[in-house]
């Protein structure tokens, strides 16, 4: 527990919400007020004297793999006794009763919280500092996404077999999209196939990148595949449900991020066979479910990512005050402390922008919010990895060491940059809300016209340009 009279550090205060939020207090009810606080007692009680037990119960569970022998003749066994194989320490679920005792359970569903958007951007923020704290409430990606789909758009058979025991944190999930053969951020692109044969679809394909497919509670993936030739681009896609140990799925290796390997699977699938009552929502409807699928999502990824960002700069007030240099404390540098304010700067800009997307999914919708969702997804990240590569080069060689945790961050908040389309296929969709317009009086008057090119008419044979949006 936090002893008396330390510093809790800014995101765990009870009584003080982020000032960012005091525009939107009349949006706020009593329920997030008390939300918060248990959250935050939670985390002082519970989850933050668990952090070294789960440590040591991670590295158990990492000794029990290294006599693993790969699962399946198409897996990579340089890495078959890598720790992403090991199963989650015991006490995620004693914490996970712990956050049921507390009320505060499977959060990110409305119905549950009973918070808006906008309210839950807060608590995911401390989420995101606290990683653990999302495990025990399981609030984790990518089962949230998941849970939402089966939710939304799974039959009750369906959500029997797979939400069911997802809500209840007994088995974990993966979404299988990403493929290594075409440009997967227009996911129009992807090739796997799903074709009806009676009362069964067969499913090949090759993917890869696929988060939290390694680990042995992965029980299902949510797989996105080509089902049809209809005319229209968006409706030759469907989603199906594939057990992770049907017949003919094949994990091959788990994947690096900067050279580190993580829990993101290159996986084969070869003629699996499910039954026709896997199919969700129907053929063709895939990317109307990813639609439903990725906005909460992104915004999500987007409000986490923002607490990282807080973990970062208050790890660089911790090392300014502890470090000599120059004849100055750190702190006392002007270089440092220009550094320190323009990470608070961008951070209060990045909050304030998630919290104006979160107010138009409330009031709008997700899908007429998307603009401002995109452009949540590019800052939040971007301006995370810059405190984080700050924080990094005021802890000099300490920053990039084992004994730091900064390394770790980066590697996330740039994968982050990629997780659910890359900066620039958000950059587009911020761009094509704005090409919508195409003039006005003011655009058009401030731009000016050359009066000669219709007085002389020379350029009169040309046709009008027209952009694709």
């Amino acid at each position: 527990m936090v002893e008396a009279g330390e510093s809790a550090g800014y995101i765990l205060d009870p009584e003080r919400i982020p000032a960012e939020l005091e525009p939107f207090k009349d949006r706020l009810s009593e329920n997030f007020f008390e939300v918060r606080k248990r959250i935050i007692n939670f985390i002082k009680e519970d989850i933050i004297p668990a952090m070294p037990i789960c440590s040591r119960q991670y590295k158990e569970e990492i000794d029990k793999v290294k006599s693993r022998k790969p699962a399946s003749p198409h897996e990579d066994p340089e890495h078959a006794t890598h720790p992403v194989w090991a199963a989650s320490p015991p006490i995620f679920d004693e914490l996970r009763q712990k956050a049921k005792a507390r009320g505060l359970y499977n959060f990110f569903l409305p119905e549950v919280g009973k918070l808006s958007v906008l309210e839950y951007a807060p608590i995911c923020e401390i989420l995101g500092a606290f990683g653990l704290c999302n495990v025990a409430m399981n609030c984790t990606a990518p089962d949230t996404g998941n849970m939402e789909v089966l939710e939304k758009f799974g039959t009750e058979e369906q959500k029997r077999q797979w939400l069911v025991p997802l809500l209840e944190g007994k088995i974990r999930s993966a979404y299988a999209m990403t493929e290594p053969g075409v440009a997967s951020s227009d996911a129009t692109n992807i090739s796997a196939t799903i074709t009806r044969d009676g009362d069964e679809y067969v499913i090949n394909g090759h993917k890869w990148y696929i988060s939290g497919a390694c680990r042995p509670e992965c029980k299902v993936f949510v797989f996105l595949g080509r089902s049809g030739t209809s005319e229209q681009r968006h409706k030759q896609h469907s989603m199906i449900l594939v057990p992770r140990d049907a017949k003919g799925v094949h994990i091959i290796r788990p994947l690096a991020v900067f050279g580190h390997i993580h829990d993101h699977a290159e996986i084969l699938f070869e003629n699996v066979r499910v039954p026709a009552s896997h199919m969700l929502l129907g053929e063709g409807r895939g990317f109307e479910i990813a639609q439903g699928r990725l906005g909460p999502g992104r915004i999500h990824h987007c409000m986490r990512t923002i607490g990282t960002a807080e973990q970062a700069l208050d790890a660089i007030l911790h090392r300014v005050h502890q470090r000599v240099a120059f004849g100055k404390l750190l702190a006392d540098q002007a270089t440092i402390r220009q550094t320190i304010a323009e990470a608070r700067m961008e951070i209060t800009k990045s909050r304030l922008l998630c919290y104006l997307a979160a107010v138009q999914a409330d009031d709008h919708g997700f899908k007429a919010a998307k603009g401002f969702i995109a452009m949540t997804k590019v800052d939040a990240p971007r301006i995370c990895q810059k405190i984080l590569d700050e924080a990094i080069q005021i802890h000099g060689a300490h920053g990039v060491s084992q004994d730091s945790h900064l390394t770790d961050l980066y590697h996330h908040v740039r994968h982050v940059r990629l997780a659910d389309g890359p900066d620039i296929v958000h950059l587009n969709t911020i761009a094509k809300e704005e090409l919508k317009r195409r003039s006005s009086v003011m655009g058009t008057s401030v731009s000016g016209v050359n009066k000669n090119v219709e007085k002389f008419g020379k350029f009169a044979h040309l046709p009008k340009p027209r952009a694709r949006l």
